[in-house]
This record gives structure tokens, sequence and C-alpha cells, in this order.
């Protein structure tokens, strides 16, 4: 068995499908299936329970991605030792985001990218739990994400900021002047939410519950320009960070008297010394 067999077995794993394996891979599916059959077959087990629609680990699959993910890690540690001698750092960085946490990160990148460009870099948006499992099952190598808990169990982390939110209205919005609102008035209007597991939508949900406010979502989307369209066309009003509505410089913004929503954004990655391109990208993230 080589390491390409338990690359092939742990995306299938990450992606749930043999398809959406093959794409991430560049390969035909032909060519993932096949090579799982074949690592089942050298094993005496099945990795997989197979349906029409998904895959899902076996028992003996759980223990095989868990072994294999150990080995492609130290793997990837290999090749970066000797890239070090050469004075190069390479291999692979893998990067976490939560939906709507990405301000000043792509710049980040970028100096990385120009400082090192022998690293791929891979990027993935996820809810923040699965983030957190990610990276302590080595999928992930580093995260942004809002996260409150300043020390998770098996994880570092580093505080970026802390933000209050802010309401988001159109210019031409009906509110009756430029005092700041309050959690019940807000819940009054037509509300344009982010979609769960979103970073803004924990914290709007937060401190409403905390206020004990209730409201009701009339728009539901997973995408910032979206939600400014809304509220530019005056359908809904929107709660998200002021660095954030400071992109919509035509939109309005109104702070909360009390109980503003907040987030707490932290740079998240696995216990221990972090490796060397990890590192050096922890130098960039402000």
């Amino acid at each position: 068995m080589d390491l390409r067999q338990m690359e092939y077995v742990v995306t299938v794993a990450e992606e749930g499908g043999f398809s959406a394996a093959a794409r991430r891979l560049h390969v035909v599916q032909s060519a993932v299936s096949g090579t799982v059959r074949a690592v089942e077959r050298e094993l005496g087990a099945q990795l997989f329970h197979r349906t029409t629609h998904r895959v899902s680990l076996t028992p003996a699959g759980h223990a095989f991605v868990a072994a294999a993910r150990t080995a492609l890690h130290a793997a990837r540690q290999v090749r970066v030792a000797v890239d070090l001698t050469r004075g190069e750092l390479g291999g692979e960085l893998r990067v976490g985001v939560m939906q709507g946490v990405f301000t000043g990160l792509d710049e980040a990148l970028a100096t990385f990218h120009e400082q090192h460009p022998g690293v791929l870099i891979r990027l993935r948006q996820a809810p923040a739990d699965t983030i957190g499992q990610s990276l302590r099952d080595g999928t992930l190598d580093l995260a942004i994400i809002a996260l409150d808990q300043p020390q998770p169990r098996g994880l570092t982390t580093r505080l970026l900021f802390e933000e209050e939110m802010v309401l988001v209205t159109a210019a031409s919005c009906a509110l009756p002047d430029d005092r700041p609102v309050t959690l019940p008035e807000v819940a009054r209007l037509p509300l344009v939410d982010f979609t769960a597991g979103w970073a803004i939508r924990s914290a709007v949900d937060r401190a409403f519950r905390a206020a004990g406010v209730d409201r009701s979502t009339t728009f539901e989307v997973n995408d910032l320009l979206a939600a400014a369209d809304l509220v530019r066309r005056d359908l809904g009003v929107c709660v998200m960070p002021e660095s954030i509505a400071a992109r919509f410089p035509d939109l309005t913004t109104r702070r909360f008297a009390e109980h503003a929503p907040s987030w707490t954004v932290r740079v998240v990655r696995p216990a221990g010394e972090p490796p060397p391109a990890v590192a050096a990208l922890l130098r960039h993230v402000r």
C-alpha cells in the first residue's frame, strides 16, 4: 500500500463520495473507486458503506482513515524537512475559515505566497465545529474562526480582534432618527439573516437569546453581497460586523443601545510546536 492509495481513501471519506473525491483529486472516478477496492482487497476489510447517493465509513474505515492521516501528515513533514535544508518552504498548507470571517486573510495569504511560492495553499470554508474537528484530526493546519473559548481542547488560539456588530439599513429605511437601536425594535423589522453555521448568524442568535427577544427571519442568505443587495432595495435590514458593513458605504449603519451582537475572532491551530509553514503564515496574520 502506498501514500497515493491512502490519500484516495481519505479524500473519499472527507468528500462523502467517489465523484466528489475524483473532482478534488483531478482524476477520473474509476481511478478512485478502483484504488479503494484494491485497498479493501489488500486489507480484507470493507472501508465504506456504499449507497446510491453517498458513502460512509465502516468501523474499519474509521480506523484506516485515522491512521492514514497520520501517515500522510508524516510524509508531508518529510518533504518540508528536506526543503528546509535547501532554505525553502514547500509542501501544502491547509487553512480553514468560517463563513463571514475573511477580513484581512486574503492579504496575509497573498504576502505569504509571494515569500513562499513553493507552498501550496488550500483554503476551506466551513462552520466552526467542523473546522475545530478538522484541526484536531490533522486535515487542517490553521484556521481563522469566531470563537469565544480561548483554549479549546487540543488546540492553541491567538486573539485577532473583538468587534461589535451594527444594524445595516437602506438610506430610505423608515427608522425614526439616528439614535442607537434596540433588539426589540430590530425584531419588528424584516430581517436579512445569514444561514446557520455562519459566525455572524451565531453571534446574532446569541444576542437575541441573551436579551430574551424573539425574532423571525424574512430572508436567509449565504452571501454578503446578496445580503447587501436586499438591504439596498429596502427589503430588509441586516446585522453584521462594522468592518464588513464598511464595505458597503452606500448603506446606513446604526449602533445598538445595548446587548449589541459581537464576535471574537481568533487564529486557531493544533497544540504543540507549529510546522515551519504554519509558523511563517502566523507572522502575517494580524
